[in-house]
């Protein structure tokens, strides 16, 4: 049978331990048909065989993006992307000129400012000097906080303060008023509201479907984002994507994409989970995973949120933040309520990820992880936990004894990927460093490692991780230095993403019989300084023998 494509001309890195080398790939039907020396596998070609010839680069898995969210990055590129940028002055240059540019806007809504942006001053205040007569908000680059401005949070009904679930908050300011900081979800998503992106955060907020269901026009709407994120993913190199919020809505979306054939890169979709269901609300879960269940679409997975980030002080701590005695913030879900819940979905047989930053939030999550085992024992699903951005000394021996995936997004660490240091350091406590993010104490404990960006938390380049995670500095001389290797870093996004997912027997490496997912870069990966590795560029991305990008 002669081969539908044929990859030669490359360092092939297979991501496989018994043949980590090979020159050329042929792929037949969506799968690799046959890997090794670059003559046996150009026997294989026909007449209508496609060739891609690497010209002396890197040929790989496709990389699998464990933690992202597509619907909500897909919509806010077309936000203004600030990234990181922390000089008042600039960004009113870029707010009003994108103002003037889209006079018909109900929102101006920008991405990802510095947090130093505001300094000590009303967030309200700042975004006023910028643009006073119509609505900005601004969103954090961890989207758990977003800033807005007086007629903004007017018109969101919010400028007298509202009340909300604990962790969540519309932050009030000493002249009674609301001084433009909205901690959480609840909080902001009526100023989300006015600029109709709600809808497209439900899966991350609520976990429900739309209601009022989208008109045809907005379900369009939708499918654009969907489709702008997904051409987006292909871009960076990127085959499969483990999203991190879901409901049945977003899984139908991109059924039609499949439909129309525009379904170019593999998609896993949690049920969510928060605080406010009940048991019986599992159930959509089970329903989910019925009817998604295959190589392209499939569901498989709970997720809960069970505290907030280090930066706005919603992380979950062991020990009160600093200058704050007595807080530390609280846990979503209460420990008895957690062990309950992961019990019963491991025994459902679904997986389940826990965004988990402070460490005592990862604490009450193992608590609960423990319990499901000690009541149904070892059932098979790969449990995961979700950035773990500070660990307690005697959770990382846990986290490995129990094979819990660590979700590692190495762009987030302080002084990464242009971001700076603080708040990040101050609040977690200069005698807890140690213990934050610390990537390779994590590896080291034995818990399997999973790398991906969060996108749109971070950007999504795979690259661009691979630069974070390999040239990441310590803090101070006396901090260890927790960057992997570039085999390390590879492997976190590819095989290591395809075993938290449990699809390492169908992808995740080269090898014959696997799914046909790959990508070649521009360059050989291992011949460049690694300081240089965000120079890299992603020549083609192939998903199921399909080419869906190719670079000229």
């Amino acid at each position: 049978m002669t081969a539908d494509l044929i990859i030669t001309g490359g360092k092939i890195l297979t991501m496989e331990g018994d043949r980590p080398r090979a020159e050329a790939i042929a792929i037949n039907s969506g799968y690799i048909d046959a890997i090794g020396d670059a003559a046996d596998i150009e026997a294989l070609a026909g007449p209508d065989t496609q060739w891609i010839d690497a010209n002396g680069a890197t040929v790989l898995p496709g990389f699998i993006e464990s933690h992202m969210h597509l619907l909500i990055g897909g919509c806010e590129l077309l936000n203004i992307q600030l990234d990181g940028a922390s000089e008042p002055a600039e960004i009113r240059k870029h707010v009003r000129a994108y103002a003037s540019e889209h006079p018909d806007l109900p929102l101006i809504m920008a991405q990802a400012p510095d947090y130093a942006v505001f300094a000590d001053s009303p967030p309200r205040e700042v975004l006023d000097a910028m643009l006073r007569d119509r609505p900005l908000a601004m969103m954090a680059h961890d989207h758990h906080t977003v800033w807005a401005n007086t007629i903004a949070l007017e018109q969101a009904g919010l400028i007298n303060g509202l009340e909300t679930s604990p962790g969540h908050e519309v932050v009030m300011g000493d002249d009674g008023l609301a001084n433009g900081a909205l901690l959480e979800p609840e909080a902001y998503s009526p100023v989300l509201r006015l600029a109709g992106q709600e809808r497209v955060g439900l899966g991350l907020n609520t976990g429900r479907n739309p209601d009022p269901w989208p008109t045809e026009d907005e379900r369009e709407e939708d499918l654009k984002h969907l489709k702008r994120g997904l051409d987006h993913a292909a871009r960076h190199g990127i085959t499969s994507i483990v999203n991190m919020d879901g409901n049945p809505y977003l899984l139908e979306l991109l059924s039609e994409l499949r439909s129309r054939g525009e379904l170019q890169v593999r998609v896993r979709v949690p049920f969510h989970f928060v605080p406010d269901m009940e048991v019986a609300d599992l159930e959509t879960a089970k329903a989910m995973h019925e009817k998604w269940n295959d190589d392209w679409l499939a569901s498989g997975f709970v997720k809960f949120f069970m505290d907030g980030v280090i930066d706005s002080r919603t992380a979950f701590m062991k020990n009160d933040y600093p200058g704050q005695p007595g807080y530390r913030s609280h846990g979503r879900f209460e420990a008895d309520r957690f062990a309950d819940l992961a019990t019963r979905v491991d025994a459902m047989g679904l997986q389940i990820a826990v965004h988990s930053i402070g460490d005592a939030a990862t604490q009450r999550v193992l608590d609960g992880y423990a319990a499901a085992r000690k009541a149904n024992g070892d059932t098979g699903p790969r449990h995961r936990i979700e950035h773990l951005e500070l660990v307690a000394p005697e959770d990382f021996e846990r986290i490995g004894a129990m094979r819990i995936t660590a979700s590692i997004q190495p762009p987030h660490a302080p002084g990464t990927c242009g971001l700076p240091l603080e708040p990040t350091l101050t609040n977690i406590g200069r005698d807890r460093w140690e213990d934050a993010f610390a990537w390779q104490r994590l590896a080291q404990a034995g818990a399997p490692i999973a790398l991906a960006s969060d996108w749109p938390v971070s950007d999504i380049s795979i690259i661009r991780g691979l630069h974070a995670a390999t040239t990441r500095d310590a803090w101070t001389d006396d901090v260890p230095n927790h960057r992997f290797t570039l085999n390390e870093a590879l492997a976190g996004y590819t095989i290591g993403g395809a075993w938290a997912e449990g699809t390492d027997t169908k992808k995740g490496s080269l090898a014959k019989g696997k799914l046909a997912d790959v990508v070649v870069l521009d360059r050989d990966i291992e011949a460049i300084p690694l300081d240089e590795l965000d120079k890299t560029q992603i020549a083609a991305t192939i998903c199921g023998g399909k080419v869906s990008f190719r670079a000229g």
